[in-house]
């Protein structure tokens, strides 16, 4: 008697089509498990069996041989749980096979029988449709998940007797259908913040909208108390909403990483991530025995920001060079290389020296030694990847007297100059495969960012005078872009380019 169950594995935040073969023969009574499966899918096995004599329908003494196909894959994860139990149900003579054609079947058995959810529903359904599945079976626990791919029947169970009970035909089901939307998660997971919060600091104020505006990488440099923190956390009220296509990513991504809820809804908002600087390499980048992904993919579309920035190992900051140039995170391990996606906006701060007061020598009590090791924390090459860095300097007595009436501009305000360059972005790019300014390439800034002879003049310059770099050169002239597309111009001016100039790094460090 022999049966064959469609599922599906992850692999990152993609899915594999796997079969799961079951063999129930006589012989000698036993249980093997074959085609490369993980731990965790090894003991399914002892799930399975116990889940199957709770609920009735034990498994006589017989040969039982399961097969993961394609054999070559490693497994990893629960999911398979129930796709085994329905093959060995379904090799045994309790339903017909006709009853599992063009279903996918994923979730983890309890042992009395209880169908649990798992994570990385979503890619996974989103697979299955790709690969011209009729219906997906899921855990109850996971139906608002799966029911964001449309286009799929969804069918959620919660425990195997109803499960069994469907596939035996003695119940009818309908596929579940969400109801209403639901309400949406609020941007810095609800926090009321507002950049009318943030005293004076124009200057750090536009350089936030300029990373906003072109997606480009932002570092503040000032002493403790100056407002970097606030400019920071208020980044994600001015950021361009998420498209449809970026909100499934973002989703699938937290999916894998099992921190969707349940009955939670699509991603609306872009991810905010501040880890502590004494996060580890693997948490930041991602990775572990079972590679999960890290920091940089759960701010994917969103912005990460890593506060006292010269206090992280340098190890731990030297991993990100590689996702910053790539916008992908690769880990690699002795089953395969696990790609996750890590489009994200860095926004770092950082004092200047141990005691944050530099170069205010009337209150900093470091040493030129002590200032120089602390710099030398951040590598240039690191640095070099960086497109904006701006000064927060401590706040005028006079403005904070007078904060509650003098307001300054709101995040209503700096969006709304966000979104009008956005929409050029949009049309710019419409035919390349490309979103944002600071995405392009060499050769999308020939094409895009032509300069007029004084402009190519003043670059010159600056590239002469400046010794800056190949890769820094190119980085200016995207800062450049994104002010103009701010200020509504079809053309990089002299002025664009002295704006960009002012936020370089060797000029605030």
């Amino acid at each position: 008697m022999f049966s064959t169950i469609s599922s599906m594995a992850l692999w990152g935040i993609h899915s594999l089509p796997v079969q799961v073969e079951v063999d129930a023969s006589t012989g000698l009574p036993c249980f093997d498990m074959v085609g490369m499966a993980g731990s965790e899918v090894k003991e399914a096995r002892e799930r399975v069996r116990v889940a199957l004599r709770n609920v009735g329908c034990s498994i006589p003494p017989m040969r039982v041989t399961v097969n993961l196909s394609p054999a070559d894959v490693r497994k990893e994860g629960c999911a398979f749980d129930v796709p085994i139990a329905v093959g060995i149900l379904e090799a045994l003579g309790h339903f017909p096979a006709e009853r599992t054609e063009g279903i996918v079947f994923l979730g983890e058995l309890g042992l009395d029988g209880e169908i649990k959810g798992v994570p990385g529903i979503l890619p996974q359904v989103k697979r299955a449709k790709e690969d011209g599945a009729k219906a997906v079976m899921v855990p109850f626990a996971n139906r608002e998940e799966a029911a964001l791919v449309e286009g799929v029947s969804i069918y959620p169970f919660s425990h195997l007797l109803d499960l069994l009970s469907f596939l035996s035909g003695e119940t009818e089901k309908e596929p579940y259908a969400p109801h209403g939307e639901g309400e949406r998660e609020q941007a810095l997971s609800g926090e009321n913040v507002d950049f009318s919060d943030v005293v004076g600091q124009e200057s750090a104020k536009y350089a936030a909208q300029i990373a906003a505006a072109g997606f480009h990488h932002l570092l503040m440099v000032g002493a403790p108390g100056g407002g970097k923190t606030m400019i920071a956390r208020r980044m994600s009220t001015i950021l361009p909403p998420l498209t449809n296509e970026e909100k499934l990513e973002v989703t699938a991504v937290y999916s894998v990483a099992g921190k969707l809820k349940d009955m939670e809804k699509l991603m609306e908002n872009r991810p905010f991530c501040a880890p502590h600087h004494t996060i580890t390499p693997q948490a930041l980048v991602g990775g572990g025995i079972h590679p999960k992904p890290g920091y940089v993919s759960l701010s994917h579309k969103g912005v990460l920001f890593l506060d006292e920035l010269a206090e992280f190992q340098r190890t731990t900051l030297d991993v990100m060079r590689q996702p910053l140039e790539s916008r992908v995170a690769e880990i690699v391990r002795t089953g395969g290389q696990v790609t996750y996606p890590a489009d994200f906006l860095l926004v770092a701060a950082t004092n200047l020296c141990p005691c944050g007061f530099y170069p205010d020598t009337d209150r900093c009590s470091c040493t030129p030694g002590e200032i120089h090791r602390y710099k030398a924390r951040l590598s240039g090459p690191l640095l070099n990847r960086i497109d904006l860095v701006t000064r927060v300097d401590p706040v005028l007595p006079g403005l904070l007297i007078g904060q509650t009436t003098q307001k300054g501009v709101s995040s209503a305000q700096m969006r709304e100059k966000v979104m009008a360059a956005r929409q050029r972005q949009l049309f710019r790019f419409k035919d390349a495969s490309i979103s944002f300014n600071a995405q392009m390439d060499n050769r999308d800034l020939e094409q895009y960012c032509t300069l007029g002879e004084k402009e190519k003049r003043l670059m010159e310059q600056a590239y002469e005078k400046l010794r800056l770099t190949a890769r820094s050169y190119h980085r200016l002239l995207k800062v450049a872009r994104t002010i103009a597309d701010l200020e509504d111009c079809p053309d990089i001016r002299e002025e664009h380019i002295r704006k960009a100039l002012l936020y370089r790094m060797s000029d605030q460090l």
